[in-house]
């Protein structure tokens, strides 16, 4: 036996019981649940909220179906942001388009306890944002002739919300096609995007939670559709071009206390169709869209001051299933997951510090009818 070969045989022996009390440790390393997601069946019979465990290799499980206690539309919104988390993960909050309402959650590690139901004031709600105690709703009006508004709420220490007097406003018009209702990052502005008029709304928050009436800015891009902040107080729009093919586009908006718009960048092209959902990563160095039409993800690198420019020639970051509409980017950093209509399913990715995205295999089933995504 030569002396490699000898000390290759010497090291298999040595290392293979290490290698074999390690791999259990390895396995219930790749198990651990460190987070969740969750969206919300949005059934027509009974809305219910359906959780699952985020573990740290990104794979989902799920963890649980919990009833809203209303209604879901069964059918698509055109919106985002159905479905959210309080910055703390204390809370979350859900839509019931059907019946009008909105449901409270108390979130906790084992599932979701149901603590109140309220109505939206307002008809259909479809999206919702919360900041400190106040809560805001955005209802796209129902059925033809009804009046599209923003509520506000204030939310107590035991989760129960109360109606803020004079915090009903309205928005440009009926029938605009609301998208979206966001707060900045100081909960002092909101924003709201209305797809059918091409308009970016917003209004400013006094120290009450009341907001004021609408402000009115034309959209750099045609169909606003789901933004998000940047730091700074920068918004990224996406604009999906009334769906028409290889139009979609990204913009990008300096927000002033007095909730005046500025434009930064102006309809970043990605070549994609039907741009929807917009999510920053926790670093804010990066923005992602999902294109509903082509089923998948486009990519921008954000700069300091908020302009944006693709990070391929080809505006395509990942693919995903069918039909991607809703999409969240983890806090720390790690994941990205998109909801996908038309697969009836959600896809997972890793995030890399250099903006790309790897596939991971979820293998997680929703119903057809489901809306909205959170992640703690």
């Amino acid at each position: 036996m030569t002396h490699n070969k000898f000390f290759l045989r010497v090291t298999r022996l040595l290392i293979a019981p290490v290698m074999a009390s390690l791999l259990p440790l390895m396995a219930e390393a790749s198990t651990k649940v460190i987070g969740a997601v969750y969206t919300m069946s949005n059934a027509a019979e009974g809305n219910s909220v359906l959780m699952f465990n985020r573990l740290i290799n990104g794979r989902l499980w799920p963890a649980g179906e919990f009833a809203t206690g209303g209604l879901g539309s069964g059918t698509g919104l055109g919106n985002q942001g159905g479905v959210i988390l309080d910055t703390g993960n204390r809370w979350l909050f859900a839509v019931n388009a059907g019946s009008s309402d909105i449901s409270v959650f108390a979130v906790g590690e084992a599932g979701l306890t149901l603590v109140d139901v309220e109505p939206s004031g307002g008809l259909q709600p479809i999206s919702l944002t919360y900041s400190g105690n106040v809560l805001y709703v955005l209802n796209s009006g129902g059925a033809v002739g009804g009046i599209d508004n923003i509520a506000g709420f204030r939310l107590s220490e035991e989760g129960d919300l109360t109606p803020i007097a004079g915090a009903t406003q309205l928005l440009s018009g009926d029938n605009v096609g609301p998208a979206q209702i966001s707060f900045n990052g100081d909960g002092d502005v909101l924003v709201v995007t209305e797809k059918a008029t091409n308009l970016l709304v917003t209004f400013t928050v006094d120290e009450s939670g009341v907001a004021g009436t609408a402000n009115l800015f034309p959209s750099a891009g045609v169909t606003p559709f789901g933004f998000a902040f940047a730091e700074r107080d920068q918004i990224l729009v996406s604009e999906a071009a009334g769906g028409a093919e290889g139009a979609s586009t990204l913009s990008s908006y300096q927000l002033s206390k007095d909730g005046s718009l500025v434009l930064i960048s102006d309809a970043v092209a990605s070549g994609q169709s039907a741009a929807c959902w917009a999510v920053v990563s926790n670093d804010g160095r990066f923005v992602y869209t999902t294109n509903t039409l082509t089923n998948n993800v486009s990519g921008y690198r954000v700069a300091f001051d908020g302009s944006v420019m693709l990070l391929n020639d080809s505006g395509i970051a990942a693919t995903t299933g069918a039909g991607p509409l809703d999409m969240v980017a983890s806090s720390d950093g790690r994941h990205l997951y998109t909801l996908d209509s038309g697969a009836a399913a959600l896809s997972g990715f890793r995030l890399t510090p250099y903006g790309s995205l790897v596939r991971i295999k979820v293998n997680v089933s929703v119903p057809a009818t489901a809306n909205g995504l959170a992640i703690r």
